[in-house]
């Protein structure tokens, strides 16, 4: 995957997939891996595993917000690891890297994934960032 030419830096929204049943160490370990706690802007997920209650200490534990979306909301946007196996799951063929890009969207008009779909202990996270351009690049269009 190329590296997106500008600089993904500030807040992240962490997407997060998981079985029923899994532990909030489980999602804390995973969520960890791919981002530091002060630079959390919130969690994301489908909605019947945010009520999950490892999943609700998790963001309890984080002091975040939490943002949960249907399957279809998460089905309409284009992710770039669809899962065969979440599709017959979940009705939704992603839900780390959708969640997480669908909550950007209410903090950020421009978000990019910094860290795709990655599985630790069992539980998918994914990052989105704000982006920005380069300095001195400004966007097509504009001056």
């Amino acid at each position: 995957m190329p590296e997106p030419c500008g600089d993904l830096a500030g807040d992240l929204v962490v997407g997060i997939g998981f079985r029923p049943g899994t532990d909030a160490r489980q999602v804390i370990d995973a969520v960890r891996q791919v981002a530091d706690r002060p630079r959390i802007r919130c969690l994301a997920t489908i909605d019947r595993r945010a009520a999950e209650t490892g999943f609700r200490a998790a963001v309890d534990r984080f002091g975040v917000p939490l943002w949960s979306f249907t399957p279809a909301e998460l089905s309409a946007v284009d992710v770039p690891h669809p899962d065969a196996r979440t599709l017959a799951a979940t009705g939704t063929a992603g839900v780390a890297e959708a969640a997480a890009v669908l909550a950007a969207r209410h903090y950020w008009t421009d978000a990019r994934i910094l860290v795709p779909k990655s599985v630790f202990g069992g539980v998918t996270v994914a990052v989105v960032a704000q982006w920005e351009p380069p300095t001195g690049v400004g966007r097509i269009g504009t001056r």
